[in-house]
């Protein structure tokens, strides 16, 4: 088995399938990765017990099909020492010796039996097929992926739910105390269609949508779903189990509304935090006329902050607590400059959603408040 292919272009897809891969993994075999050579082109794959990545690449030559592992964290570290220049992949077939030539020197390794690396599972007949925009991708995973939960109690809260129907594509993520949902009108299937993607697998991909990509091909069973992009493709394990319904905890009568600059709460919100207590980090929003209040208070130190920020009301006063940091992060993962808060009393979740939004999109955050004992 002998190739010939880019430095630059090995390296760079290789470190970008390589997060994949667990370092604690009980099976050595994933440690490596699987290089493939099919019709003249280089297939690298990198899997754990759950997710498998593979890049696809343009060899400058080679001499026909065949397959070897190769450990992942000695070709990483050697790679990115190279700069731009051909590599030469000398590979004994029989005993998985491998040199690997460059312009002053080689490197040499053994590899290992392929035959040994586990293969993808495969979509069962009838699998939902369909076309996403690769920007509608990003950001749907984007603005979702903070608000999936650690649970394992309740798995199915730990990944990103799609919901699929001939209105449009749903991404929903919750962790109990703050809900995101984000719309797009854009991507419709005939009937309603939906599958839970887990946290890992939603980064992984996220990341390795490039500016320049057009369309992402999504197809998805009841067991494993598959996302492809001309250079790479991902194959992953969904979250078996019923999503809540997640329409039934947004309120829908709000007449309180808050609009604000977003970024001036959030520095607000930072600054005041810091004297919340550590164990609730609860911040108070007193809200009346034209201007809100951010409070916080930590009784066992004797510690204290308050901020008061303009902004335009609709309502009447109302004190209400959040925990500052989910706050951030909602606030952090919305668009735009300026955000309108929707309330509509202490006790129940506040609406939070950008002011400016695109045509045929939706998003929308919601947190859970906290119980203020004044």
């Amino acid at each position: 088995m002998n190739f010939t292919v880019s430095s630059s272009a090995l390296s760079s897809r290789l470190q970008a399938i390589s997060r994949v891969i667990n370092p604690k993994s009980i099976y050595p075999i994933l440690e490596n990765f699987l290089f493939r050579i099919e019709d003249g082109k280089l297939i690298v794959t990198a899997a754990d017990n759950d997710t498998t990545l593979e890049t696809v690449i343009e060899l400058a030559e080679n001499d026909g099909n065949s397959q070897i592992a190769l450990h992942a964290r000695t070709l990483l570290d050697a790679l990115k020492e190279i700069p731009e220049q051909p590599l030469k992949f000398q590979i004994n077939d029989s005993n998985y010796e491998t040199v690997v030539k460059y312009q002053n020197g080689e490197y040499r390794m053994v590899g290992q039996n392929a035959d040994e690396y586990p293969t993808p599972a495969v979509l069962q007949e009838g699998a939902t097929n369909l076309e996403i925009g690769a920007t509608i991708l990003s950001e749907g995973l984007m603005r979702t992926i903070f608000a999936t939960a650690d649970d394992e109690l309740r798995p199915v809260m730990n990944g990103i739910y799609f919901d699929i129907n001939d209105q449009g594509a749903t991404f929903v993520a919750s962790d109990g105390h703050k809900l995101v949902c984000c719309k797009n009108a854009a991507v419709k299937t005939e009937g309603k269609s939906s599958f839970i993607l887990p946290k890992k697998p939603a980064s992984l991909f996220r990341s390795l949508i490039g500016k320049d990509a057009e369309t992402i091909t999504v197809e998805f069973d009841s067991r494993i779903a598959r996302f492809s992009l001309p250079e790479f493709r991902m194959v992953c394990r969904l979250i078996d189990g019923r999503y809540p319904n997640y329409a039934s905890v947004i309120p829908q009568n709000n007449p309180h509304r808050l609009t604000i600059d977003r970024q001036t709460l959030i520095n607000a919100l930072r600054r005041v935090s810091v004297f919340s207590p550590a164990s609730s980090g609860l911040v108070k929003l007193r809200i009346q006329d034209s201007q809100i209040s951010i409070s916080a208070q930590d009784i066992d130190f004797s510690t204290s902050a308050n901020e008061t920020l303009a902004c335009q009301y609709e309502g009447v006063s109302m004190s209400i607590g959040f925990k500052a940091n989910f706050l951030i992060d909602i606030l952090g993962n919305i668009p735009g400059q300026e955000i309108t808060i929707q309330l509509a009393d202490p006790s129940r979740a506040g609406v939070i959603v950008p002011n400016e939004q695109n045509e045929g999109e939706s998003l929308l955050m919601l947190l859970m408040p906290m119980v203020l004992n004044d």
